[in-house]
C-alpha cells in the first residue's frame, strides 16, 4: 500500500519569495539567517554552541534546495532525496493559506487583516463580543506577540475578567484568557461568538490562547484552539476522503482546514511529541494513506519569539529524529518535508515573513532528484495525489512525472 506523510516544519522559509517586497520582507531568509548565525556564534547561549549541524537533512538536498533559491544556480552534489523550493501563490504569507495550498488550494481572495492603530478592531465588533459574551470589557485591542502581551496584561486580565484580545500581520482575531480563573471553556465558547462576528471582515482566524501561571511567570498551554474558515473548494483532503482514502491529521492540521477532511485528529505538545505521534501513526497495523502533521514549535516558540539559538536547537532536534521517520517507511512510502511560510527570528518584528518553502521528499522506492523552483505549493498536493492513485487535483503540476 502506498501512503504519504506530510511533515510541515511551520515557518522554515529558505529565502525571500519573488514578490517579498509586496510585503516589505526582501531579505529574509529563516534558514540562512540561523545557519549564519550559527557559524558566526551570535546563535550560541548556554543551550547550545558552534555551527548549525543538520547531517540527515542535508544529505537529502535542503542545503542544495537553499543555494538554488539565493543563486539561483543547482548545487552540485549526490543527495538522497527530491529537492527544492516552491514559491506561494496565496495572497498572504499566513497558516491557512500555506496549508491550503499545499493541499492544492492557492487562496487567490484578499482575507481581511486589522489596522496597525490602538486600538486596531472595529468598535462594532468588540461592543458585539462584550454584549454576546456578557464581559466586563477587553483588554489589548492591538497588534502584539503573544508571549509579550500576556506577561504584560496578565494580571490585570486575571483581576478584571477581562479577556486579551490581539492581533498580527496574519488574518488573524487572537484571544487569550487564564485557563483556572477564567476558564478554558469560557474561552473557547467566546472565540466561538468571535468567529461569527469576524466572518463578515474575511478574518481566516480566531484563535483561543489559553495561558496558566502567575505573574511573572505566565506560560501558553497546549490547549491552543484555531477556529478557522473553510477552504474556498475541496482540498487534497476532502478528495482524498471521496476516494475511500484514510487520512491522519496531527497537531493543528485539523483546525487549520476547520475540519473537514481531516479525518482522525490527534493533538500533542511539542515538536518532538509530535513526531512521536507521526511514528505511532507510521507504525499502526492499519495505517491511514495520508499522515499530515505540523510542527508548530519552529513557528510559535522560536520564529515570532525571534529566539535563533531557539529555532537552531530545534532544527538540530528534528534532524536527529529524521532517521527513525525513514526507517518506519514501508515500500512505496513518500515523506514530504516542507513548511508553510516563513518567520525569520533575525527579521525586525514578530510577523511571519514572504518566503519560498523547502520541498524535500524521500522514498524508498522513488530516484532522488532536483525537482527545482516549484511555482506554487500546490505541487505538493497535485504529486501525492498522484502517488496515492486519486485523480488530479485543480492546482498544481507533479514533481513525480
Amino acid at each position: 500500500m502506498s501512503r504519504a506523510i506530510i511533515l510541515v516544519l511551520d515557518s522554515f522559509g529558505l529565502g525571500a519569495a519573488k514578490d517579498a517586497d509586496q510585503f516589505g520582507d526582501i531579505g529574509a531568509d529563516t534558514f540562512g539567517h540561523i545557519r549564519d548565525a550559527a557559524a558566526n556564534g551570535a546563535a550560541n547561549n548556554d543551550s547550545r554552541y558552534g555551527s548549525l549541524k543538520l547531517p540527515n537533512l542535508e544529505k537529502l538536498g535542503l542545503l542544495a534546495a537553499h543555494h538554488q533559491n539565493i543563486t539561483g544556480r543547482p548545487q552540485k552534489g549526490a543527495y538522497d532525496g527530491l529537492y527544492g523550493f516552491a514559491q506561494e501563490l496565496s495572497k498572504g504569507k499566513d497558516t491557512p493559506s500555506g496549508h491550503w495550498e499545499m493541499a492544492g488550494v492557492p487562496v487567490l481572495f484578499d482575507w481581511g487583516y486589522f489596522p496597525k492603530t490602538v486600538p486596531c478592531f472595529p468598535k462594532s465588533l468588540t461592543d458585539a463580543l462584550i454584549e454576546q459574551c456578557n464581559l466586563p470589557g477587553i483588554l489589548g485591542n492591538c497588534h502584539a506577540s503573544g508571549t509579550e502581551i500576556i506577561e504584560r496584561l496578565g494580571s490585570e486580565h486575571v483581576d478584571t475578567g477581562k479577556p486579551i484580545l490581539y492581533t498580527s500581520a496574519d488574518s488573524v482575531l487572537q484571544i487569550a484568557a487564564h485557563e483556572e480563573s477564567f476558564g478554558l471553556s469560557r474561552l473557547y465558547e467566546i472565540c466561538d461568538v468571535a468567529r461569527k462576528l469576524v466572518d463578515e471582515l474575511e478574518i481566516g482566524r480566531v484563535i483561543a490562547r489559553p495561558f496558566i501561571g502567575s505573574k511573572g511567570s505566565y506560560t501558553r498551554t497546549a490547549n491552543r484552539k484555531d477556529i478557522a474558515v473553510p477552504p474556498p473548494e475541496p482540498t487534497l483532503l476532502d478528495r482524498l476522503s471521496e476516494n475511500g482514502k484514510r487520512v491522519i491529521s496531527i497537531g493543528k492540521i485539523g483546525d487549520i482546514f476547520a475540519h473537514q477532511g481531516t479525518g482522525e485528529i490527534i493533538k500533542a505538545d511539542g515538536n518532538m511529541a509530535l513526531v512521536d505521534e507521526t511514528l505511532k501513526a507510521m507504525q499502526r497495523p492499519i495505517s491511514a494513506d495520508l499522515i499530515f502533521t505540523n510542527l508548530v514549535d519552529f513557528d510559535q516558540s522560536y520564529g515570532h519569539r525571534r529566539d535563533v539559538a531557539g529555532y537552531a536547537n530545534a532544527l538540530e532536534e528534528f534532524d536527529v529524529r529524521l532517521p527513525e521517520i525513514q526507517t518506519a517507511m514501508q515500500e512505496g512510502d513518500l515523506l514530504i518535508l516542507t513548511a508553510d511560510h516563513g518567520c525569520d527570528p533575525t527579521w525586525p518584528g514578530s510577523d511571519h515573513t514572504r518566503e519560498v518553502v523547502p520541498v524535500i521528499g524521500y522514498s524508498p522506492t522513488i530516484p532522488s532528484k532536483n525537482i527545482g523552483e516549484r511555482l506554487s505549493f500546490s505541487d505538493i498536493g497535485q504529486s501525492i495525489a498522484q502517488h496515492l492513485d486519486i485523480p488530479p487535483l485543480a492546482h498544481g503540476v507533479s514533481f513525480l512525472e
